[in-house]
């Protein structure tokens, strides 16, 4: 009798089923993309009080967000060597189409920034490249889309897949880097009274009308040091990106970190939040609150690989119509 252990994380949702000879005895999954490494442990816990003896552990692969996958993947290693049996990955894609028979289709899971991870198959096969695309790119190819939300990578088949299936050795993380090495001769200081006008001026062609005047800049900066924190960052001798915290209460609040267009996405932005929490944490701060404009796929995924969370939303906060998105990271 073959048992096998099957875990998958590469959506919202974390599932784990146990199958011995085909038989199901366990299956169960939990809803939040933000819980898989709390929820995961308890899943398995509650598998193994059905059967403990485990033969085997298959694990879905992805494609999927990096923290998902990274929280699942790792607990199917460690398990494995625990008890010293093998474990098999599989495609996550794979297990969630398994169950359909339509003659061509795709399957499709948030890859967030409104884009999908996808494949296509035919007559219950692969016939694509695992990808990432707008869902509206999708929609262009004329043939049944199936997507997390309505369907999710079923832990049950992914076990059968497991035990049919060369493994799949290393996580699927399709998705080009969110961050790079830093550019040659970017440099990090401290922002001084002469960066204000300079950081004003990009305020405005980033942020339009939702932008701080220099006024409210100064009103901010006059802070620093004793409450306030506010770093540059500099190509060239040019001001390319700026941040700031300021602290009350036991509380620190990110006023801003804004990154000019040609620098973007290349690790600035990162390096000027690690060095505010930094800040925060010799300030003692119990947590770290920022405000985000709704709809700005590009800095969410930054702040959630830092451990903020969505707590609340404020209409009308950056002006008629523009909602902010309050986050929170607990620092104890």
């Amino acid at each position: 009798m073959s048992t096998i252990l099957a875990i998958d994380t590469s959506t919202s949702r974390t599932s784990v089923a146990l199958v011995a000879d085909g038989k199901v005895l366990f299956t169960k999954f939990h809803e939040d993309s933000l819980a898989h490494g709390e929820v995961l442990p308890k899943l398995v816990k509650e598998a193994l009080a059905v059967n403990k003896d485990i033969d085997l552990v298959a694990v879905g692969m992805g494609p999927g967000p990096f923290t998902g996958l990274r929280v699942g993947i790792s607990f199917a290693q460690s398990f494995a060597l625990g008890l010293n049996i093998n474990w098999i990955g599989v495609c996550s894609l794979d297990a969630m189409a398994a169950r359909f028979n339509e003659s061509e289709f795709i399957v499709s899971t948030d890859a967030r920034r409104k884009e999908r991870f996808w494949a296509r198959y035919k007559d219950g096969k692969r016939v694509s490249d695992l990808a990432v695309s707008k869902a509206s790119e999708l929609e262009k190819l004329g043939i049944p889309i199936f997507n997390e939300g309505d369907y999710f990578p079923d832990p049950v088949l992914l076990a059968d897949l497991a035990l049919n299936n060369k493994s799949v050795e290393q996580p699927i993380y399709i998705r080009k880097p969110d961050a790079y090495p830093l550019p040659a001769g970017v440099k990090f200081r401290a922002m001084t009274a002469l960066d204000l006008v300079l950081a004003a001026a990009i305020e405005k062609e980033v942020y339009g009308k939702a932008a701080w005047s220099s006024a409210q800049f100064k009103e901010e900066f006059a802070k620093a040091p004793k409450t306030a924190y506010y770093l540059a960052a500099e190509a060239e001798g040019e001001l390319i990106a700026y941040a700031g915290i300021f602290f009350v209460a036991d509380v620190a609040d990110i006023h801003t970190i804004t990154v000019v267009e040609k620098y973007r996405r290349k690790g600035v932005g990162r390096e000027l939040l690690k060095r505010l929490i930094d800040w925060a944490r010799v300030k003692k701060a119990d947590a770290i609150m920022l405000e985000m404009r709704l709809g700005n796929d590009a800095a969410r995924p930054l702040y959630e690989q830092n451990g903020f969370v969505e707590v609340s939303k404020r209409e009308n906060y950056y002006g008629p119509g523009l909602t902010a998105v309050v986050m929170r990271k607990e620092l104890k």
